[in-house]
């Protein structure tokens, strides 16, 4: 991002609604990769991860006045925060209803759509995708090895790659030491390749 996100934050946490709008333009790629991930496929065949994106964003901008601490952290804590306890409440809705069991929502993007490739260079920040295939085909093997990964590895990647956290502020956030978070990264990053070059390897010993 070439723009001031820092001033920006400043200003919506001032009350400047424009400033607010441009932040959430910004952060939008990745904030529908970090909905597609952390719903898992679950949620994603019951509810379009671009309807979960809407309504966080219509929380956000109904809810303005919350955002009152002027920096770019700040505003990715909140805006994620929102995401995430989103993504709870849907997957507890359709637990508790067992509503729509078998319905599935297709994705509904056209091929080599402009939020596919989206996606494909916000994913390849952990992973090492190929071009080879159709970019959707590489989004979807992604989100498959993603979710064979250990709760605690979806965390800190989605963290450090999609949020953008560093490594001090997600060993605040996860409640580990700087240290820790540098060998759990390294480790989640080293699964997912493993995953991705042997989408049978399953889940290591003792995890």
């Amino acid at each position: 991002m070439n723009e001031d996100v820092g001033r920006l934050a400043e200003r919506a946490a001032g009350g400047d609604r424009a400033a607010l709008d441009r932040l959430l333009e910004l952060y939008l790629p990745e904030l529908r990769a970090f909905v597609r991930l952390r719903a898992g496929p679950f949620v994603r065949a019951r509810e379009s991860s671009s309807d979960i994106v809407q309504s966080v964003c219509r929380e956000v901008i109904q809810h303005a006045d919350r955002f009152q601490f002027p920096s770019e952290v700040a505003f990715k804590q909140w805006l994620y925060t929102t995401a995430l306890r989103k993504i709870v409440n849907r997957k507890d809705f359709y637990l508790a209803q067992k509503r729509d069991a078998q319905r599935e929502v297709p994705y509904s993007e056209g091929e080599d759509s402009t939020a596919d490739r989206q996606l494909f260079d916000c994913y390849r920040s952990f992973a090492s995708p190929s071009r080879q295939a159709m970019l959707r085909e590489e989004v979807e093997r992604v989100e498959r090895a993603f979710e064979d990964l250990p709760e605690e590895y979806r965390e800190v990647i989605t963290l450090a790659h999609v949020v953008g956290l560093s490594r001090a502020e997600i060993a605040e956030q996860m409640g580990k030491s700087e240290g820790a978070v540098r060998v759990l990264l390294h480790r989640a990053l080293a699964r997912v390749s493993t995953l991705l070059a042997d989408p049978d390897a399953g889940a290591p010993p003792g995890e």
